[in-house]
């Protein structure tokens, strides 16, 4: 029987760690400032973003939220990112997904100052990820959060055999870059990976990690005894149940490790937006953190 990763309590560890942080911030009178852009009417963005406002104020981040009609062009909505670039009092900066179809992403991603990329979407991030280059620099908060997961459980990462399913720029490519520089060796899946090659990977993993959207989609019999298993997937059904991309009955008695949804890996991405949004505030005010304060 796998024990389960609780990531509501270790999320709280690391908002604890972020709310120490913010005073060593407050002391240079320095308030970090996040601010979150809002284009449309998602439903689950809102909360989202609503979230992520609530998280933010209890750990003294000013958090601002711009909210705009679906109709925003894209030329609109690129102003006011070259507005809060140029902002001294906004440290980091976020557009949340997804965007209205006449708005192109990857545009709107380069429009963002890479020192103020909180999402870690920037190309000059992204590149720096894939480099391996040493020092800070933003990363995507979700497998960032999942990482920061691992390690607080311990988990041997050198030398071991991961499989991530799901190649999206969110989650599933950093995912893989992240578990590289950790030295574990990395197989990428994806749509178009046969389906006997998937089993076959997934079999031989000491870590999955899977982040695809498809309730359900991995088995018990995918599962190798005693592998870690991360599952990022979110999933509303028609009954209003969450779950995850994980058969997790089944796979629960297999794995020495599980996430559980919801409760897992959920909770870590916005206590990790709030890590680099510290962190940002610092680089961008020159203000020196305690070290290894992310360790918790």
């Amino acid at each position: 029987m796998a024990e389960i990763i609780d990531g509501r309590l270790i999320a709280k560890e690391l908002r604890a760690a972020v709310k120490k942080q913010v005073a060593v911030l407050n002391e240079a009178n320095v308030i970090p400032g996040l601010a979150v852009i809002l284009v449309g009417d998602d439903p689950a963005s809102e909360i989202y973003v609503r979230n992520k406002g609530r998280a933010a104020e209890k750990v003294g981040v000013a958090a601002q939220t711009f909210q705009y009609d679906a109709s925003l062009s894209e030329a609109e909505l690129i102003a006011k990112i070259e507005g809060l670039n140029a902002d001294p009092a906004i440290d980091a900066i976020l557009v949340q997904s997804p965007l209205p179809d006449h708005i192109n992403e990857q545009r709107i991603q380069e429009a963002i100052l890479p020192q103020k990329d909180v999402d870690g979407f920037h190309p000059e991030n992204v590149g720096q990820l894939f480099a391996d280059r040493k020092g800070f620099f933003p990363v995507a908060n979700t497998p960032r959060g999942v990482m920061t997961m691992l390690h607080h459980e311990h988990v041997e990462l050198s030398g071991k055999n991961a499989v991530v399913v799901g190649r999206s720029v969110l989650v599933g490519t950093p995912m893989f870059a992240l578990l590289q520089r950790e030295n574990a060796t990395v197989s990428l899946l994806h749509r178009h990976t046969p389906e006997a090659l998937r089993h076959q990977l997934l079999q031989q993993a000491d870590l999955i990690v899977v982040a695809v959207g498809v309730p359900k989609l991995i088995q018990g019999e995918d599962i190798k005894p005693g592998a870690v298993v991360i599952d990022v997937g979110i999933n509303r059904m028609d009954d209003g149940k969450l779950i995850g991309d994980v058969d997790f009955e089944a796979a629960e008695p297999k794995a020495s490790l599980i996430t559980p949804v919801p409760g897992g890996v959920g909770p870590m991405t916005i206590a990790t937006l709030l890590e680099t949004t510290v962190e940002l505030a610092a680089i961008h005010h020159g203000i020196q953190l305690e070290a290894g304060w992310q360790n918790i």
